[in-house]
Order: C-alpha cells, then sequence, then structure tokens
C-alpha cells in the first residue's frame, strides 16, 4: 500500500515525516492504514539539509510530521524545508503537524528588546508555504492567532485524564496546578475528575534565569489527598520537582505528575526520578530516548489523536467533535 489515500473525486491523503521523531510518524500512518511516502534527508558537510520526496504530491493534501525536539534548530529548519519542497512540488494543500511546537514558551514579551519567537515560528512556516497548522496542547491558546491561516490545537488532556482515572480513587482527588497560571488547566481536569477541589503551588520566577523557579507553598487543601499535578510540558524538571516536594510536605497521600510534552532536558530524569511522585505520565509527542527514562515515568500515545485530527481535516469534518461531541 502506498502513502496515499485516494477517493473516487481524487482527493488524496499523503503522510510525510522528518527525521526528528520517526517513531511517531509510523504509528501515525498505522492508525490511518497508510504507510508514508519515503522522504530522502541528510545533511551536507557543513550542517545544511537536503530534502526530497520519492514520490509526485502534485495536487494532493500532504501532513507533514516533525516534532521539535532537540536538537530543535535543526528540526525546524528540516521541517521548514520540507514544506518549501511540497509547495514547489505542487501539493494541493500543506498542513504543517508539529506535536511539540518550538519556541511556544516565548509567547510575549517579558521586557523590552526582545523577540516574539512564537510569533516567528508561525509567520516562517507560512512564508515556506503552510496553509495550516495542528498541534497539540500550545503552552498558550492566544499562539492559534499568531499564523495567519486555520490552526488545529489539539488537547491531550482526554488521553491523560482516562489512564489517570485508572490510577486513583477519584473521590479523593486533588487537582493541583504547579502554578497561578495553570488554574484555568487545573479546573479542567477537576471538572472530568468528578469536581474535587483544586489547589495550587505558589511559586517565584525570575525571567533573567532561564529554567529555573522556586516552589514556595501550596494554596489549597491537599491532606491526605491523592494530588494530580497537572502541566503542559515538563523540561528540566526543577518546577515540577519543587512542586511535588511542597505537595507532599503539605500532607498529600501521593501525587501523580501529568503533562503533555516530556521535553526532559538534563537532569529532568533524574529530578523526577528523586522527586518522590508516585508516578510521571507523559505523552510521546516527543522522543524520549533510554537515558531520560525512569521507573516513575509513564509514555502514553498521542499517535491515534493525531491520526483522527488529521483524517477530520481531510474529509472537512469536525476536529472540535473530537473533544466535545459538538460539530
Amino acid at each position: 500500500m502506498t502513502g496515499i489515500i485516494s477517493h473516487a473525486d481524487e482527493k488524496r491523503l499523503v503522510l510525510v515525516s522528518g527525521r526528528a521523531h520517526p517513531e511517531l510518524a509510523r504509528e501515525v500512518a498505522a492508525s490511518l492504514g497508510i504507510e508514508m511516502v519515503h522522504t530522502t534527508a541528510y545533511d551536507f558537510a557543513n550542517g545544511e539539509i537536503y530534502v526530497r520526496y520519492a514520490e509526485s504530491v502534485r495536487g494532493a493534501d500532504v501532513f507533514v510530521l516533525q516534532s521539535h525536539t532537540a536538537p530543535i534548530n535543526q528540526w525546524i529548519m528540516e521541517h521548514l524545508i520540507m514544506v518549501d519542497a511540497l509547495k514547489r512540488a505542487s501539493a494541493k494543500t500543506i498542513t504543517v503537524v508539529v506535536p511539540f511546537y518550538g519556541y511556544a514558551r516565548q509567547d510575549k514579551k517579558h521586557k523590552g528588546r526582545e523577540p516574539i519567537s512564537a510569533r516567528l515560528m508561525a509567520d516562517l512556516f507560512k512564508t515556506a508555504g503552510a496553509d495550516r497548522l495542528m498541534s497539540v496542547d500550545l503552552h498558550t491558546s492566544q499562539i492559534q492567532g499568531y499564523f495567519d491561516g486555520p490552526v488545529d490545537h489539539l488537547w491531550a488532556q482526554p488521553i491523560l485524564i482516562d489512564y489517570v482515572r485508572t490510577r486513583v480513587d477519584i473521590s479523593n482527588v486533588t487537582v493541583v496546578s504547579p502554578d497561578a497560571g495553570r488554574i484555568r488547566v487545573a479546573e479542567q481536569w477537576a471538572a472530568k475528575l468528578g469536581g474535587g477541589p483544586l489547589a495550587f503551588v505558589h511559586k517565584t520566577r525570575d525571567t533573567s534565569r532561564p529554567n529555573q523557579a522556586v516552589a514556595n507553598r501550596v494554596v489549597g487543601d491537599v491532606e491526605g489527598k491523592s494530588c494530580i499535578l497537572v502541566d503542559d510540558l515538563i523540561d528540566t524538571g526543577g518546577t515540577i520537582a519543587g512542586a511535588v516536594r511542597v505537595v507532599l510536605e503539605a500532607g498529600a497521600k501521593e501525587v501523580i505528575v501529568a503533562a503533555t510534552h516530556g521535553v526532559l532536558s538534563d537532569p529532568a530524569a533524574q529530578r523526577l526520578s528523586e522527586s518522590g511522585a508516585r508516578e510521571v505520565v507523559v505523552t510521546d509527542t516527543l522522543p524520549i530516548a533510554a537515558d531520560k527514562r525512569f521507573p516513575q515515568l509513564t509514555v502514553l500515545s498521542i499517535a491515534p489523536l493525531l491520526a483522527r485530527a488529521i483524517r477530520e481535516v481531510f474529509d472537512d469534518g469536525s476536529v472540535t467533535n473530537l473533544f466535545d461531541g459538538n460539530a
């Protein structure tokens, strides 16, 4: 079977992938019941990237999948080059599928003379030739407005909640936000888990020093509770490990961490394994190498969600319907 689905009206769906996370791309293709179009990609001696597709994509609806993992700038550049190659190969539509959107945390200016790099990313993909973006759990929803075209903002929350529900007694759960800014997400979790209490960790952060925050205290009732600590991503693990510590010190029975994106930059694996968390649950929007895995880590597949969203877009269906049942 080829990497192309044909309908009677000659609509064609094509899935291509970069080299950043091939395992996820293969799982998405399997969920769609297709094979990916083969892509030749390699680096020249000076680091420049070459890309060519082995099959024609003329007139096709192409979904180009690349997750922005480390080394992040290399894979973003490859993603842009892949989009440019598709445009010049006369693809009918080009949808950028980016499970983890690089530079999403740089979505606003904290100080003067700073960039808004998340907006720059959207501009680059539009200039390269993208018609549409698809991503999972953007750091802030406002990023959808940075791209001049449709944006499908997918939620991993249902996947995470379905799993966590099997791991705790939901009658004794408190959902905890790692900071005040994530309270809305914690509210959504609590509603899905039966409307239990909420708490958040008060923390301070120096914006001039990346990846550093100090967890101070818990605001809310966590004593004797199974606490679900929720966030969109875990990078170096300092914020989450600190939050686990203060929640346990406040008398929590146990803490389960749930996050969509496992960036897990060093020394995250060590911090999380020693944090006291019963379990750390993430999805595979990013590849997680063997040396970054630890006994408490659980990785859930995001491929079925991506495949369903791709199918809905291709069939002119409703992506929103995947989450709330409304067309």
